[in-house]
């Protein structure tokens, strides 16, 4: 009899101690705001919001870039103003006058501009080969006196 009402007791004793502690709730049961989130959850939301701002961010710089591509901005001509001074050009000339051979002088021409004798000779002592277009050593050259070798 003893074991009956000691497995009695040890019945009623477990029974008691369940009913005491807390009994975890489902977190699908019962209305959303009595839930609190899991640290978990929590974490994820964020994700999930830090996701959809990168998406909102992307999509603004994508139309962004649409409606750049859009607008035809106005052509402005762009005012030019003269240089300074006028850089020369030398003229596209095709009738330069032809130098003379002085007779008797291998090397030696007369300028077609002052009948002056000119050495047609390289600095290393060789002829200027014939039809070379070269400049007259009796005038400064800017002005650009010029003839060809005959």
């Amino acid at each position: 009899m003893i074991t009956r009402i000691l497995t009695g007791l040890i019945a009623v004793a477990s029974v008691l101690l369940v009913s005491c502690s807390p009994y975890p709730e489902h977190p699908n049961r019962g209305p959303k705001s009595a839930v609190q989130p899991s640290a978990a959850q929590a974490e994820q939301a964020k994700l999930q919001a830090q996701q959809e701002a990168k998406k909102r961010a992307e999509e603004e710089k994508r139309m962004q870039a649409q409606a750049e591509q859009k607008i035809i901005e106005p052509v402005h001509e762009r005012e030019v103003s003269p240089p300074d001074k006028p850089t020369p050009v030398e003229p596209k000339r095709f009738d330069w006058p032809t130098a003379k051979k002085v007779p008797g002088k291998e090397g030696v021409v007369l300028s077609p501009y002052n009948n002056m004798q000119v050495s047609i000779r390289n600095e290393d002592g060789t002829l200027i080969p014939s039809h070379t277009l070269v400049s007259d050593p009796t005038y400064p050259p800017s002005e650009k006196k010029r003839f060809f070798v005959p």
